[in-house]
């Protein structure tokens, strides 16, 4: 499953969800929780239930992000959607208990991307994505800045925050998605954004509008110039170890088996695209 762009699409929203359903993003959610108002609730639930049985999602991953299940709209949610066949993952909005999520697996039977937007939930971030049905983790910094009275711009930003969830999902098997990026006529802060994330780790990017779906793409997805390199770092490796060699200088950097191991991952992730 490829999720180098995942869009939030409004459920209440049938135009947008229509037209997200026609789009090159990896990964859809209809949001039920953050884009739609408190009156619409029971409107989104509709429509996105008519969305996930009628729309052709032409390969998709479709996931629906619920309610908190800390209250009333989060459990209908999940009962008014969760059965549907169309549905794949259920996106968890300010995650904090590895048991409520094993529960909802059990129930529903999908997988489930979590959102870490609370300081507990983030003190619980290695219980959480240990849980059974945990298929990725994203990072929400408004609420989180919030939860712990901090400024947005900072938890945007912040190193440590990022770091630790990339590497404990890493550590897990787990995909690691980054977070939103506002500023929606700023393209180079986001392509700028997306690539630190990737140099970070991170799999793939969450987006607030269909504009940024090509340059995730892009930047999630080995270049022609990477894809060229890792074959010639391969290829160099297997004949240096046939001689008993277990290293060797490639254009005058010295690659051993860990640089070989990377390059066939990327090489590995490109045929799986294919």
């Amino acid at each position: 499953m490829m999720r180098r762009s995942q869009l939030f699409v409004p459920g209440n929203d049938q135009k947008k969800l229509e037209k997200a359903a026609k789009l090159e993003a990896d990964s859809i959610i209809i949001d039920l929780e953050d884009a739609v108002p408190e009156h619409e609730k029971v409107l989104a639930r509709t429509v996105a239930s008519e969305a996930l049985k009628q729309l052709d999602w032409n390969g998709k991953e479709v996931c629906v992000r619920i309610n908190p299940l800390t209250n009333k709209a989060g459990y209908l949610d999940v009962f008014e959607l969760g059965s549907l066949e169309r549905l794949d993952t259920v996106v968890v909005p300010k995650a904090e208990s590895a048991g409520i999520i094993e529960n909802l697996y059990k129930t529903t039977g999908k997988t489930c991307i979590l959102l870490i937007e609370t300081a507990k939930g983030f003190l619980e971030l290695e219980e959480l994505v240990r849980a059974d049905g945990v298929a990725a983790v994203a990072y929400g910094p408004a609420d989180f800045a919030l939860s712990v009275g901090g400024e947005v711009d900072e938890y945007s930003t912040n190193i440590y925050v990022k770091t630790k969830l990339v590497i404990t999902s890493k550590a897990y098997g787990l995909d690691a998605l980054d977070k939103v990026f506002f500023k929606l006529e700023d393209h180079e802060g986001f392509r700028r954004e997306s690539l630190e994330a990737k140099k970070l780790g991170y799999t793939g990017k969450q987006l607030i509008h269909p504009t940024q779906i090509p340059i995730a793409n892009a930047v999630f997805s080995p270049t022609q110039e990477e894809i060229k390199q890792a074959k010639l770092i391969v290829q160099s490796y297997e004949q240096a170890a046939k001689q008993g060699v277990g290293a060797v200088r490639v254009d005058n950097n010295l690659v051993d088996a860990v640089h070989y191991r990377l390059a066939k991952k990327l090489l590995d992730s490109v045929d799986k695209r294919q």
